[in-house]
């Protein structure tokens, strides 16, 4: 059938970043801001969203109330701008983050190499920074770019990182057209009210963060080049790309003001039609035409393979990328469903390659990674793969929950009209608008043909050769672990982020016996374009307690030593919060040099001045929101993690000769050298979250706390995954027996909630009050007494560490313990039939 292009759009780069970096606004442009200014700007920016209506801050509410826009962005020039830390107490985190991972020696020579740099260079490269922030967004924001914009090894499982939604909870909408029917109404709900500036913006104990990244979500495109990739960004696109068996298709979905035009029912019929359609090509002869497989290339591959795309302006191909680079998104449509939880995460990360008779029929084909993608299974399993240059997971993440909320709430709805809804104002019914309304529009699917030019054909064979060595290079896993989760974490008395990464320390020594250099992002939103900070978990405490609790002491000790590690976790993670890492500063401190000895006409300085490459950047993907470490350090070119020449990446270091003692030491690079990169990143409406290991002999570990159940998602290249996630399983089940074991006394003793709190004050001889009370004093569980209360040592939750916001239902191994006694039997067996009501668990 002939393509057709009605309104073709050209495809618009943004603003480009240094000039956006460059322009913050007036109250923004200091250099820095003391710690009590940077209070007041926070408290200016929670004035600004509290001279809002309720219904503005806070849609979900049965009334709606006249409202104003301009509430999404409304704070954000009140935000203190991201301070850089002093010079002194970065070198001080510096060594403490490194000394638990150095021998005595090694230790010394890196304190020698801080020393140097503090005496020599570093004073002036720290002036040279504050000096460059000046005027400027952020100090580190042209350098993050940079990193991410200079990568050139495929993103796919390097970059993107994945979201698996939870089931939709409307039986009718589990199959795959009606759930992608209704995620996409939902999404372009979401769209509406970004661009409509009707959307809450996100907060912390009432203060608003950073809103810029929605800006960029939605109508953008990684674009790579020549010299580096750009980040393209149509901000008046107004249809969606389907791609189905690697075939792709399009339609409008809004008019020029943003509202809907199209029914959830509309949405549907167009998503059957173009599965219909899709199916009318055997799998094996659209493979062949599967141009999505060329976004999982080489960056310098790609460039030059897209100039053969658009060599002729105004040509099919042309048309073709143009209309897939300016979507608002890309609906994928898989034809398969995994059945092994394990085997989904994989698919939503990189798809599955499935090669038959020669051909690659997998979902990898099915696939476009320069964009944000909703990616639906057969069965109606959906989650979302996003490339994330300028987007972090925290953003991705409030766009996932809503969109799953505002399916529940429609469905709702749908029972009871006065049901609440997510938005401050909705979209004109359009099937009760006139079709005139509706502009130059076209609703019905497009479907996108391609001219296979021999060129094209021969890169798509090779492009997706490379991406399934790349697949079958790494393993996924998965651990639904229900035996408790972030409820009896802070019963407990402790943070449930420290906890768990306590966890993944002690997994890890279990197996191999040492401690490797473990990494954590801890998002800065609530600074102007703030992203993160990387919390470095492995601290003299953890090492303590690792070695505790796997030899032979006393239960009481082992927890001690766990609070004691957990306490020091909490703390660097509030530290690295408030954007007082290391990380970030010396990564600039390293791009301000590097631009240093390019004015200075040094023959080995980086091409663009900035760009890293790997020397202690924003680089690791566990932040779902950035651009992974590159192994290679200014004194180890030798090794690449990811199956590519690693090596290609396009701004060499300086020579060593010329370089700060700080960046040659081998401290740099062991910090630099993620083994254990993990994230937080989660809500209810997730069922998984999860990467790439970083490198090749790392993991990559999402995570998700829930209320009673934690969540993890770990990925290797062939580093016994299964075998961690074992691990993994049997230290949570351990450590709950211990702290039950040593459990204070008085927690026994405690009021479960205020609901019997009123026990005490009712006392006036009313008839209802006679009998005898049941006391809810302790139980025994597991052999151990547990409490009446988890009420009584709930510590705070700040939500700080990683993303902090985030079940598959998979049998958990039966803990080694004493045959229970019948009336323990009878209480574990309705434990496991549904959740137990009983007081004196929870």
């Amino acid at each position: 059938m002939p393509s057709s292009t009605t309104g073709t759009r050209y495809f618009a780069r943004p603003t480009s970043i240094d000039e956006t970096i460059r322009n913050p606004p007036s109250e923004a442009a200091g250099v820095s801001m003391g710690e009590d200014q940077v209070k007041e700007a926070l408290q200016d920016a929670k004035n600004v969203k509290e001279s809002y209506t309720k219904q503005e801050q806070e849609p979900v509410s049965l009334k709606k109330e006249k409202s104003k826009q301009g509430i999404t962005f409304a704070a954000q020039d009140k935000l203190p701008k991201l301070p850089i830390p002093e010079l002194d107490s970065t070198l001080k985190r510096y060594l403490e983050a490194l000394a638990p991972l150095q021998g005595a020696s090694e230790h010394n020579d890196t304190r020698a190499a801080v020393r140097d740099f503090l005496d020599n260079e570093g004073k002036d490269l720290q002036e040279r920074l504050k000096k460059y922030a000046t005027g400027q967004t952020s100090y580190i924001e042209q350098f993050w770019y940079d990193s991410y914009l200079n990568y050139d090894n495929p993103v796919v499982l390097n970059l993107n990182p994945f979201f698996l939604l939870e089931d939709d909870p409307t039986p009718a909408r589990n199959n795959q057209v009606t759930r992608a029917a209704s995620l996409v109404i939902s999404a372009l709900c979401f769209v509406r009210a970004v661009r409509k500036e009707e959307l809450p913006p996100d907060t912390l104990r009432g203060t608003p963060l950073d809103m810029y990244q929605y800006s960029r979500l939605f109508g953008t495109a990684r674009v790579p080049t020549e010299n580096g990739c750009i980040i393209g960004q149509d901000s008046d696109s107004k249809h969606v790309v389907v791609m189905c068996r690697g075939q792709f298709y399009w339609f409008d979905v809004l008019d020029e003001n943003n509202d809907l035009i199209m029914t959830e029912k509309d949405l549907a019929v167009n998503l059957q039609v173009i599965v219909d359609d899709a199916e009318q090509i055997p799998i094996h002869e659209a493979a062949r035409g599967a141009l999505g497989v060329l976004s999982t290339e080489n960056r310098k591959v790609w460039s030059g393979l897209r100039d053969l795309l658009t060599r002729e302006e105004g040509s099919n191909n042309a048309d073709c990328l143009n209309i897939v680079d300016s979507a608002l998104f890309i609906v994928c449509l898989d034809y398969t469903e995994p059945t092994d939880v394990s085997d989904v995460c994989g698919n939503m990360l990189c798809g599955t390659s499935e090669v038959n008779r020669g051909v690659q029929v997998g979902t990898c084909t099915n696939r476009w990674y320069d964009k944000l993608q909703i990616i639906v299974c057969k069965s109606g399993s959906a989650g979302i793969n996003f490339e994330h240059t300028g987007v972090d997971g925290h953003t991705v993440l409030r766009f996932a929950s809503d969109v799953y909320t505002d399916t529940i709430l429609r469905y709702a709805k749908s029972i009871n009209g006065q049901a609440p809804t997510m938005w401050t104002s909705q979209s004109p019914d359009p099937s009760k608008r006139d079709p005139e309304s509706f502009g130059d529009v076209s609703t019905t699917p497009h479907k996108l043909e391609w001219d296979m030019i021999p060129e094209l054909s021969i890169a798509l064979r090779f492009a997706e050769t490379r991406l399934a060595d790349l697949i079958h290079q790494n393993e996924f896993q998965t651990l639904d672990f229900t035996g408790y989760g972030k409820n009896f974490i802070t019963s407990m008395g402790f943070s449930p982020d420290a906890f768990v990464q306590m966890a993944f320390q002690a997994a890890y020594y279990g197996l191999y016996g040492k401690v490797e250099n473990t990494y954590e992002p801890a998002m800065t939103k609530m600074y102007f374009h703030g992203r993160t900070e990387a919390i470095r978990s492995v601290t003299p405490e953890s090492i303590e307690f690792i070695k505790t609790f796997w030899a032979d002491n006393a239960p009481q000790k082992k927890v001690d030593a766990l609070k004691a590690a957990a306490q020091k976790h909490t703390a660097i993670t509030k530290e690295s919060s408030k954007a007082q890492g290391h990380d970030r500063h010396l990564y600039a401190l390293y791009c301000v040099w590097q631009r240093k000895v390019n004015d200075e006409g040094a023959e080995a300085a980086s091409t663009t001045g900035f760009s890293s490459n790997g020397y202690s950047s924003p680089t690791d993907l566990s932040d779902a929101g950035s651009p992974r470490r590159i192994e290679e350090s200014p004194i180890s070119q030798n090794r690449s993690r990811t199956g590519t020449d690693a090596s290609a990446s396009r701004s060499p270091a300086p020579p060593l000769h010329q370089m700060p003692a700080l960046f040659s030491d081998s401290g740099w690079e062991k910090i630099n050298n993620t083994i254990l990169s993990t994230s937080n990143c989660g809500n209810p409406s997730l069922r998984h979250f999860g990467f790439g290991p970083v490198s090749g002999d790392g993991f990559g570990i999402g995570y998700i706390i829930k209320d009673d159940c934690i969540s993890v998602c770990a990925s290797s290249k062939h580093r016994q995954t299964k075998r961690f996630v074992d691990s993994l399983e049997s230290y949570l089940n351990e450590i709950r027996r211990l702290l039950k074991a040593v459990r204070p006394k008085d927690l026994a003793a405690a009021k479960i909630t205020r609901a019997r709190e009123v026990e005490d004050k009712t006392k006036d001889g009313r008839l209802k009050s006679r009998g005898r009370a049941i006391k809810a004093e302790a139980a025994k569980v597991d052999g151990a007494t547990t409490p009446a209360s988890m009420e009584t040592a709930e510590v705070e939750d700040d939500g700080l560490g990683g993303y902090g916001f985030f079940d598959a239902g998979m049998l958990l191994q039966a803990l080694k313990k004493d045959p229970a006694k019948p009336a323990e039997q009878i209480a574990q067996k309705r434990r496991t039939v549904g959740k137990k009501l009983a007081l004196t668990e929870y």
